[in-house]
């Protein structure tokens, strides 16, 4: 063993973990990871490329979902601190015409179900929860070799290097550590992201937060739309997305909305801060890997898919559950990860299509059709919730792999039909509008 015997620390399974746990990327997924194995006594290391975690800004919003982030949280203890990041009635929503037109308007019902989150304070709040020293800050990964008898070697930029016994890539949709189970690349989807941001906008944009309102607003159009929602402190945050090929430079965003409201152009032309472009990737829908000695992936380094509000709900789910099992099997590494793999993908042969079915099967929870919210191809989630808080739940349909859900936000299916009403008035959407009401594709904006 390269790591001395460890043993847990409070642990409620009161054992001792004889390998080093090493985790690579200080994500969602990786950060729960961490946290709900230091729950169980069991030390883990982090190593992350960003600098610092104020390095950059961590992306905006996030619907925490009770059937697969909430009961993540609370495996964590962290269901709380959790809840006091909530930003009260974030969970209403609204659909427009490019002519600024309200289709729908939903308000927040205060059930609390799907609370929102700014993902910078989720991250800073799994941060808090760790001891000093668990995560290495600047420590890019630059190589991964396997050392025989599932050990691993990991190479940063900095000439350093750490040998793992228990090696997990939650290093994104990238990663390092991939290559060591699977040779599958992302693939772009065709769709390419602008993002910018309005502060203090009820005052200094005032048309532009009326057109947001309270949550989040989509306003669409075939091959393009616009998503905006308000952060806290008066901050909205939008995001233009667009079918384009993948070298599209984004050189006049504006352009590509031309005719559309001034209130929703707005949104772009105005932004405080320089509009950053993202393109779109995604893994192959089946993606799957042969079990291989001490390494294993979770997040989007695993199944990777294009932004549907499930990407962070999942990446902590898996946290969560990888932990539970190596908390599970403190001596059997192997029989840990396997379960987890085992969890994460259905059998071969099994059901597939639109969306990837994810199973957690160590205990029983109930279905529920969860109405209120739109992945797949046939716009509703059937999706297990746990019995109780913890990991324990199968986890079916709550990973949408077809290209067009894009936008989780378009909620349901009063949601879809004002969505189809805003893309069938507009030129050329006659058969999109067809093609939507056919497949119930109500959470695409993108045809």
């Amino acid at each position: 063993m390269v790591g001395s015997a460890i043993q847990s620390r409070g642990s409620v399974i009161g054992v001792t973990i004889q390998r080093t746990i090493t985790i690579i990327g200080a994500g969602l997924g990786g950060l729960v990871l961490a946290r709900v194995l230091h729950v169980h006594g069991i030390p883990a290391t982090v190593y992350e490329a960003e600098a610092s975690p104020e390095a950059r800004r961590q992306g905006g919003m996030l619907d925490i979902h009770p059937w697969n982030g909430q009961p993540a949280l609370e495996a964590a203890g962290l269901t709380a601190g959790f809840r006091r990041l909530v930003l009260a009635g974030r969970e209403s929503y609204r659909v427009l015409d490019r002519a600024g037109t309200v289709l729908l308007d939903r308000p927040d019902d205060g059930t609390g179900e799907r609370p929102e989150v700014q993902r910078g304070e989720l991250r800073q709040l799994l941060l808090d929860s760790l001891p000093p020293g668990t995560v290495h800050w600047g420590r890019k990964v630059t190589g991964v070799r396997a050392l025989g008898e599932g050990r691993h070697e990991v190479t940063f930029a900095d000439g350093t290097s750490v040998v793992s016994e228990l090696l997990v890539g939650a290093d994104g949709a990238w990663s390092r550590v991939r290559p060591l189970v699977s040779d599958a690349i992302p693939s772009y989807v065709g769709v390419s992201v602008v993002e910018t941001f309005l502060f203090d906008a009820d005052t200094r944009h005032p048309a532009a937060a009326k057109a947001v309102g309270a949550g989040s607003m989509f306003a669409l159009a075939p091959g393009k739309g616009i998503l905006a929602h308000r952060e806290s402190g008066g901050t909205l945050h939008t995001y233009a997305q667009l079918r384009k090929p993948q070298d599209w430079r984004a050189v006049d965003v504006a352009g590509e909305f031309d005719g559309w409201a001034p209130e929703l152009t707005a949104l772009l032309t105005d932004s405080h801060v320089p509009p950053v472009l993202r393109r779109l990737f995604t893994l192959p829908a089946e993606h799957r890997w042969d079990r291989v000695p001490g390494v294993t992936l979770i997040g989007d380094a695993a199944h990777l898919m294009p932004p549907n509000g499930e990407g962070a709900n999942l990446a902590m789910l898996d946290g969560a559950s990888l932990a539970q099992a190596i908390a599970a099997h403190p001596e059997d590494a192997e029989k840990a990860l396997a379960e987890h793999e085992t969890a994460m993908f259905p059998p071969r042969g099994g059901r597939s299509g639109g969306g990837r079915h994810l199973r957690r099967h160590a205990g029983r929870g109930r279905t529920a059709q969860h109405g209120g919210h739109v992945h797949g191809s046939r716009g509703v989630v059937r999706s297990s919730r746990p019995r109780s808080g913890v990991i324990a739940a199968a986890r079916t349909g709550s990973a949408s792999r077809a290209t067009g859900a894009m936008w989780s936000g378009v909620r349901g299916r009063q949601c879809g039909s004002a969505a189809r009403t805003a893309v069938h008035s507009a030129p050329g959407s006659s058969g999109y509008a067809a093609r939507a009401s056919r497949t119930g594709r109500s959470n695409s904006a993108l045809p």
